[in-house]
Formats: structure tokens, C-alpha cells, sequence
């Protein structure tokens, strides 16, 4: 099993920018992909970036590329989300995620976090 841990949610102004971070515990060697989905209210929840264990593999949902960054730290089994340029859009709850195999179907992967709140104004 493995457990995820994110923080950095809050309010920000449009323009700005946040970070979030997602911290990983457990069977960690049993997932190859971990990543960040968003679920806005009334929504369906969506990917928003993915990467693998080496890190050197990073895909981006269409509406994020050029303002969001992923990245990971393995010496601390820490994943970041760094985000720029915030819009209104970008309002939703972000999870965390961690599977072994890489999609963006939610139920492809096995681990998520509780979430953390990201509100644009």
C-alpha cells in the first residue's frame, strides 16, 4: 500500500502562482507513474500531469502546458506541482495520484491523496 500526502493548496489571484507538493510513503516500489488529477465542482475529475519514477518522462494535460511543471524528488519520495499563470479555470480540488501504468483514466491508478484546494479569484 502506499499513502500520499499532498499540501500548498490555497487562494491566489489570477495571474499568480502556487505550489503543491505530494509526499509518499509505503510499498513506494510498486508504482512506476505518480501525478496530479483536478475535480472542479459538478465536474468529472481530470489529469493534469503525469510522471515517471526516473522523473525524465513528463506529460501534460492541453489546458496546463506552458504554465504547470511537475517534478519529482526521489531522495524524499516528494512529487511538485508547480503552477503559473493561474486563471479562474484552474479552481478544483488537486489530488495526487500513484499507479503503474501511466493514462489519464482515474481508475488506472491505485493510490490518491485527500486532496488539496486550489481557488482562483
Amino acid at each position: 500500500h502506499v499513502q500520499l500526502v499532498e499540501s500548498g493548496g490555497g487562494p491566489v489571484q489570477a495571474g499568480g502562482s502556487l505550489r503543491l507538493s505530494c509526499t509518499a510513503s509505503g510499498n513506494i516500489g510498486s508504482v512506476n507513474y505518480m501525478g496530479w488529477f483536478r475535480q472542479a465542482p459538478g465536474k468529472e475529475r481530470e489529469g493534469v500531469t503525469i510522471t515517471n519514477t526516473e522523473g525524465d518522462l513528463r506529460v501534460y494535460d492541453d489546458s496546463v502546458k506552458g504554465r504547470f511543471t511537475i517534478s519529482r524528488d526521489n531522495a524524499k519520495n516528494t512529487v511538485h506541482l508547480q503552477m503559473n499563470s493561474l486563471i479562474p479555470e484552474d479552481t478544483a480540488m488537486y489530488y495526487c495520484t500513484a499507479g503503474s501504468s501511466l493514462g489519464w483514466d482515474p481508475a488506472e491508478y491505485n493510490y490518491w491523496g485527500q486532496g488539496t484546494q486550489v481557488t482562483v479569484s
